[in-house]
């Protein structure tokens, strides 16, 4: 059945009236523009795919107050990756826009005359989800619309810049050889491999070098058969890669099996590839997530110790001690480098663009141990923070249910009127416009980049994106258990309008990804729906600067 359509008595009756005369008009005199947004969202909602699925949609006017259309709003829906509105919002403003990690590296020991450091080198990891080549020397954090860690390619440069930069900084204060080991401490909070949907293997970790992943470039042969040429960057002896990649007829898929993965006493581990690519067929980008990120940092970091003439005595890694015993060292006079991050607003907009999910994983943690102080269990201590946050907003917390910072679990549930609410309480904070200028725009940026290019509303719909699917055995196909669009419309009249989009139940006979973008480019013609459509209902109000206007 069709889900029920609950509008405002006025909008009813205007809708019946427009129906009615629609059917005594010929076809040609319905001109799209001419359209309701009840009349543009239905042809969306009446296409073949979405027979057996669920809408739930609002459009809402933070200025009246009142919703302007709404479909199934007070039903919970999967929301996908539209739940990192809420944890990066609650980062945002917990922490404020301004804030900047500070990440140091300590000696615990004295530096002779002849440099020689006796004791150990220990980086404090701060929680900084950018430690890569991410960072623009114009104060920026580069992104790519289509991020690494979905098999995008990565970005140019050095992914070891910022691991580099720090090795030289200890160098010039004089150390010359390490008689101890190379640690991190990664204790701000628990090494967290998630369990989920949507992490794809990644580990939770307050330590984040390039995204605690390495990516692999993989060209086929020349030859059917041969193996495929594999590349992997950073290059690093924290992972031994065995390929055993192969080049398979033109005609065929791509075809990647989860890498087997053993890890070596030291904490090194080797990395078996098997799978195959088409001859002839494009290189394929693909991450590999790191199962311990604190291994992996300090992998590096001795090695661009070394890469500058830091010897280093203990060469393997051995287990980690108590940290505890090590905050006695951390002071100013024991500080040997320092990095000090771009401000929060820039990994808001990173977050929130590419809706990069370790940084949103990381979201509850990061408020647990930087805003409540809790050590012991700083996810739900997270959430506390966040609930309040929600809370002071006067929001109705019986439309929202959560369960992760990135939108990778069941317990994600939200209602659209919710979801609505929370963006429209979002207009009334003086930081609301670096929340607004972290999220994709339409046929723009983000992931919303190559969504719905051709229409009008582009670079006027400011909204984030979702999708939670899995695979339907049974037929094999593909289930998109959740898609997702929720943010603000910027109207051709200048008025602005918060709304939530969710689709939910959707079986595609394509592969995920062509499934995904073809969800993607119906909701974005949902959202566009309101951009030129009459809205009677809104009363006049200040117009609200687009992306073109700027």
């Amino acid at each position: 059945m069709r889900a029920r359509v609950a509008f405002s008595f006025s909008f009813r009756f205007c809708l019946l009236v427009v129906l009615a005369l629609a059917m005594t008009l010929p076809s040609s005199a319905q001109s799209s523009a001419s359209l309701s947004v009840a009349e543009r969202i239905q042809k969306v909602m009446n296409r073949p795919e979405f027979a057996h699925a669920n809408f739930g949609i609002e459009f809402y006017s933070p200025d009246t107050r009142k919703a302007v259309f709404s479909l199934n709003d007070q039903e919970l829906f999967v929301p996908a990756s539209t739940t990192k509105l809420l944890t990066e919002g609650t980062v945002l403003a917990s922490l404020g826009a301004d804030f900047r990690f500070y990440t140091h590296i300590y000696r615990t020991g004295a530096v002779d005359s002849k440099g020689r450091l006796k004791g150990d080198l220990v980086l404090v990891a701060s929680g900084d989800p950018n430690l890569s080549n991410r960072i623009q020397s114009d104060g920026t954090l580069a992104f790519a619309n289509n991020d690494h860690s979905y098999s995008g390619n990565a970005l140019p440069g050095d992914p070891l810049i910022v691991i580099r930069q720090l090795a030289k900084d200890v160098a010039a204060k004089g150390i010359r050889k390490i008689e101890g080991r190379v640690l991190v401490d990664s204790s701000l909070f628990p090494e967290t491999p998630w369990e989920g949907e949507g992490g794809g293997g990644v580990v939770i970790s307050p330590i984040v070098v390039n995204d605690n992943l390495i990516d692999l470039v993989m060209t086929p042969a020349a030859k059917i058969g041969d193996p495929v040429v594999l590349d992997s960057s950073p290059a690093t002896s924290y992972v031994k890669f065995i390929n055993h990649l192969t080049t398979a007829g033109a005609n065929t898929s791509v075809s990647l099996d989860p890498p087997q993965i053993k890890t070596n006493a030291d904490g090194t581990v080797i990395a078996t590839l098997t799978g195959s690519l088409p001859l002839g067929a494009p290189r394929k980008y693909a991450p590999f997530f790191v199962p311990s990120p604190t291994v992996l940092a300090e992998t590096v970091l001795r090695e661009a110790l070394e890469e500058v003439g830091i010897k280093v005595k203990v060469a393997t890694i051995m287990p980690a001690p108590d940290f505890q015993s090590y905050r006695r060292f951390y002071a100013a006079e024991a500080e040997v480098a320092e990095h000090i991050s771009l401000p929060l607003a820039e990994e808001i907009k990173v977050t929130l663009k590419v809706s990069q999910n370790l940084h949103a994983f990381m979201g509850p943690y990061l408020l647990g141990a930087l805003v409540a102080k809790n050590a012991k269990d700083p996810f739900k201590a997270g959430f506390a923070v966040e609930k309040k946050f929600l809370e002071d907003a006067k929001l109705d917390l019986s439309g929202a249910s959560q369960g992760d910072g990135a939108g990778g679990s069941w317990a994600d549930l939200f209602t659209p009127d919710f979801m609505c609410h929370y963006l429209a309480y979002w207009t009334t904070r003086p930081d609301y416009p670096t929340f607004l200028r972290g999220l994709p725009i339409l046929g723009w940026d983000g992931t919303l980049a190559d969504i719905d290019r051709t229409s009008p509303a582009v670079g006027h719909v400011f909204a984030k994106t979702g999708t939670f699917d899995s695979e339907d055995t049974l037929n094999d196909i593909v289930m998109l258990n959740g898609k997702g669009l929720a943010g603000y419309v910027i109207r051709a009249d200048g008025k602005r309008l918060t709304f939530a989009a969710y689709v939910n139940h959707v079986h595609m006979r394509l592969s995920p990804e062509a499934a995904a973008h073809a969800l993607a480019e119906a909701l974005g013609q949902i959202a566009a729906a309101a951009y030129d459509a009459p809205l009677d209902e809104i009363a006049p109000e200040e117009r609200h600067e687009t992306r073109e206007q700027r």
